[in-house]
């Protein structure tokens, strides 16, 4: 190879190089960890007696899953979104469903998140009768049955609605928290508290967390091209309490029910 075709090869690789950067400083990763600081609740085991085929599914003990926290306070299922500075901006509904599954007679996943549009596809994996009732407020509610076998449920939320309970009436046990919003930067914290928004384009941003039992937290993050974002820590005390509760709306008996399954130390 000549000079001048060794210039043009180490041209075309640097140019595959910085377009490589470019792209990866456009994939910005927002990551965090959300933890519990406190005595946690006590959760009493859920009563399926009602059911055969709910304890079928079951080889022991089944807990309600408002609050999962390890040892050391990792904090499972709270939703973080992007919540303040996107506005103007719209973003394309992604086309495939967001799945929940009624297996058990839990749902599955209990927390999610969708976008406003986004097909909302419900499953029943069980052997017996369930129905799938949203309680909404912003979007219209709705309380459709599904019994074994059926196809699964597909609906739409229309507009951006964080906290949507979604309780089965025939298992009072049975809830799930659905959050809708409008763009796609959004996560639920794993089993060990983490959490990881990808995506974001340069800017300063508001992230909130919500968790279903404990509130709402905030905190303000900037994304600065080609610049990590430092990882985002979200603490939650005892003693916090949320008006954005799955418990909102629901009939008076269910939450006799609920609350039943869940007492505090």
């Amino acid at each position: 190879m000549n000079f001048r075709n060794t210039i043009r090869a180490f041209s075309s690789l640097s140019c595959i190089a910085i377009l490589a950067s470019v792209a990866a400083y456009g994939q910005t990763e927002v990551k965090g960890k959300v933890i519990f600081k406190g005595t946690p609740p006590r959760l009493r085991a859920i009563s399926m007696e009602a059911d055969p085929a709910c304890v079928a599914k079951h080889s022991g003990p089944v807990y309600p899953e408002t609050v999962t926290m390890k040892a050391d306070g990792s904090l499972k299922d709270v939703f973080v979104y992007v919540s303040k500075g996107l506005q103007g901006k719209t973003f394309p509904v992604p086309s495939t469903p967001v799945a929940l599954d009624q297996d058990g007679c839990m749902y599955s996943p209990h927390v999610f998140g969708i976008m406003a549009g986004q097909v909302l596809k419900v499953v029943n994996s069980d052997s017996t009768t369930h129905n799938v009732h949203a309680l909404a407020e912003v979007n219209p509610e709705f309380n459709v049955g599904q019994r074994a076998g059926q196809p699964p449920i597909e609906k739409t939320f229309a507009k951006p609605e964080v906290t949507v309970p979604i309780v089965c009436n025939q298992h009072p046990w049975m809830k799930a928290v659905a959050h809708v919003i409008s763009n796609p930067y959004y996560a639920v914290s794993d089993a060990d508290g983490s959490f990881d928004i990808k995506g974001l384009p340069p800017g300063t941003y508001t992230i909130t967390a919500v968790h279903e039992k404990f509130g709402t937290i905030s905190q303000t993050v900037t994304v600065a091209s080609g610049k990590p974002v430092p990882p985002v820590k979200f603490t939650f005390q005892a003693g916090q309490t949320s008006e954005a509760s799955p418990l909102k709306n629901m009939p008076a008996e269910m939450i006799d029910d609920v609350a039943a399954n869940e007492m505090r130390r």
